[in-house]
């Protein structure tokens, strides 16, 4: 498969030779203060927090086809999405290329170290905004169905073969906190149980200009260690489906093939007392949990 992730110095080349839309998801003050010409700005992209309701779904799509629409994106132009780098959004960019996947556009591709590595290539910014003009977007039902609901999560829990990946920081995978937002966001802590736990940041690895991905063959290695192969259904959730967006595309762009993700993830799942968690840490766990 082609690569999502493109370097600056590549995109600067891609800009000037393919037709595309550039969007920045980044907050409109950071937006506002320099941006790659021609970025329009959809920070909800990173905000928008969804359910996994027959309702919620559909207002998921609608919502995103209409502001990706209003992006001026009709499927003939390459989705270039960016945030500031790899590491400071919990993986907005990558959640912009989640969502685009999940409605079925055919091109996307996600600016590899963000803003800060088109700063550092010395490439033009400016604040000009741009007033793209309206595209219609089509949405392609087949493709959403790389986002699960909570009854497909549960439907999944004990079931061998399937893996559930938490990518969650270290706090909430143990219980000690709910969210990246305060340990009590949420009101419960633990994890969904039976699931394994690579940390998102685990896809990544420092460089000297900060955080990139690593290579195919290194992140097939992370998910070994946690029994994940190439062939093995993943199911993936974080908090929102940020980070786990993160690794949705990391774990595609090293060829894992069938890669799904709980996009209400542990905002939705905590709040409904009726789905069941592990809580405590995991050590402890596996001896008190009962099977469901």
């Amino acid at each position: 498969m082609t690569d999502v992730l493109i370097t600056a110095g590549e995109l600067a080349e891609f800009l000037k030779q393919e037709p595309c839309v550039v969007i920045d998801t980044r907050n409109p003050e950071a937006y506002g203060a320099g941006h790659l010409a021609g970025a329009v700005n959809v920070h909800e992209i990173f905000t928008y927090l969804a359910t996994s309701t027959p309702e919620g779904i559909h207002e998921l799509k609608t919502k995103f086809a209409d502001a990706f629409g209003a992006a001026g994106l009709s499927g003939k132009e390459t989705a270039v999405i960016y945030e500031q780098s790899m590491n400071s959004g919990f993986g907005q960019s990558c959640r912009g290329y989640y969502l685009l996947t999940m409605l079925g556009y055919p091109k996307v591709k996600v600016l590899h170290g963000g803003y800060d590595a088109w700063m550092a290539a010395s490439l033009p910014v400016t604040k000009d905004v741009p007033s793209p003009v309206k595209a219609s977007f089509a949405v392609v039902p087949e493709a959403g169905d790389i986002l699960i609901d909570a009854k497909t999560m549960l439907a999944a829990v004990g079931k061998p073969g399937i893996a559930l990946l938490d990518v969650r920081d270290i706090d909430e995978w143990i219980g000690e906190s709910s969210s990246p937002y305060g340990k009590d966001f949420c009101p419960r802590k633990g994890r969904i149980p039976g699931a394994v736990w690579l940390e998102w940041y685990r896809m990544m690895k420092p460089t000297a200009e900060g955080p990139r991905f690593k290579s195919k063959n290194e992140i097939l290695a992370e998910c070994a260690t946690v029994g994940i192969t190439e062939n093995t259904p993943v199911y993936l959730y974080c908090f929102k489906g940020a980070r786990a967006s993160n690794t949705f595309l990391a774990l595609k762009n090293a060829g894992v093939k069938d890669v799904r993700m709980y996009f209400g993830s542990w905002n939705e799942w905590s709040r409904d007392p009726s789905l069941p968690i592990e809580e405590g840490l995991p050590t402890e766990a596996k001896l008190t949990t009962k099977a469901a």
